[in-house]
């Protein structure tokens, strides 16, 4: 495992803010908070947030566009989905899901939130160890 990889992006520091809906560690470089914000969220291998919903009464949920590395995306009763750079997901608000590194790879994404009326998160509970390594 390296111990870091190449992004066009900066890795940030440390997502301190947010480190309880995570397992692992993770990092935050805000890019944007004008308008429409827009992270980069970098995860060392085997980090990944835990499951969680965006909410919104109109528009909102949120926008992933993988830039580094190879990481996870699952949607509540789909089957995960590997992300490679270029891998772009859209997430409709109240859809429950995760994201994250695989277990063997740093992985980088830009999260974009999608503007809407009363936006919010819910954090939900970490995806399992168990879950996590039955991914292949």
């Amino acid at each position: 495992m390296a111990d870091r990889f190449d992004s066009i992006f900066p890795r940030g520091a440390t997502n301190d803010a947010y480190a309880q809906y995570f397992i692992g560690q993770s990092y935050l470089a805000p890019l944007t908070t004008e308008g429409v914000a827009v992270s980069n969220v970098t995860f060392e291998p085997g980090c990944r947030n835990n499951w969680h919903i965006h909410h919104a009464t109109s528009g909102g949920g949120q926008i992933l566009l993988c830039t580094a590395g190879s990481g996870w995306y699952q949607a509540d009763g789909e089957e995960p989905v590997s992300l490679e750079p270029g891998s772009v997901v859209s997430i409709p608000a109240g859809q429950k899901h995760w994201h994250g590194a695989k277990a063997d790879a740093w992985f980088s994404h830009l999260a974009i939130a999608v503007p809407g009326e009363n936006t919010s998160n819910e954090w939900l509970e970490p995806v399992t160890d168990e879950h996590y390594a039955t991914l292949k």
